[in-house]
């Protein structure tokens, strides 16, 4: 989910919400039963909505902490490479051997035969 979704998805569960409760108050002043009321297709649709959209904010705040926790974790390490300036760098290459030559095999003869008795 994008991150600059949130205030528009905000909107959206508010705006829900206010429709939910007119419809409700509406249906109750028709007399209508709270079963009845709940099973109203306009209210079921509604509340839907304020579902999937509590669903999509919280994945957008999951993302932001995520976020927070990197650079959080990206300060730190570098806060800790500034503090120990004397200590070698985790990766230094090693000085690796010389590859050693390919030594070439030599042919075998080929088997005596039958040719030869």
């Amino acid at each position: 989910m994008r991150l600059k979704a949130k205030g528009y998805l905000e909107s959206q569960m508010k705006a829900a919400g206010d429709k939910l409760a007119t419809r409700m108050s509406y249906l109750k002043e028709k007399g209508l039963d709270v079963v009845a009321i709940k099973r109203n297709s306009l209210i079921k649709k509604m509340k839907a909505d304020i579902r999937k959209a509590n669903y999509r904010l919280a994945c957008i705040a999951a993302q932001e902490k995520l976020n927070a926790d990197k650079v959080q974790t990206k300060t730190e390490k570098l806060a800790a490479k500034k503090n120990d300036p004397d200590q070698p760098p985790a990766k230094i290459a090693k000085d690796a051997p010389a590859k050693k030559e390919k030594k070439e095999k030599k042919k075998a003869p080929p088997a005596a035969s039958d040719e030869q008795k």
